[in-house]
């Protein structure tokens, strides 16, 4: 019993004296793309598959996009492509 109290009192001290080794993450902003300024934006808000919601993160992860921007674009390109 002796020696399982010696070895813990040995693991209170080294927690005690040593720093913790924690990772350190980098944050970086997304770059956004610029909104004309006679343009006001407007909200909106809607129901899409998790299966495209996850597509569309990884997309905007690996290419440095953010999900607003790509939203706008493939909405853009639908109406053009509609004729309107």
């Amino acid at each position: 019993m002796d020696d399982y109290k010696k070895k813990l009192g040995s693991l209170a001290d080294k927690i005690k004296n040593d720093a913790p080794h924690a990772p350190i993450q980098q944050v970086l902003p997304i770059k956004h793309q610029p909104v004309s300024a006679d343009e006001e934006e407007a909200r909106f808000n809607n129901w899409i598959p998790k299966g495209l919601k996850r597509r569309i993160k990884a997309y905007g992860a690996q290419h440095d996009i953010s999900q607003k921007d790509i939203t706008i674009e493939a909405l853009k390109d639908f109406l053009k492509n509609k004729g309107n």
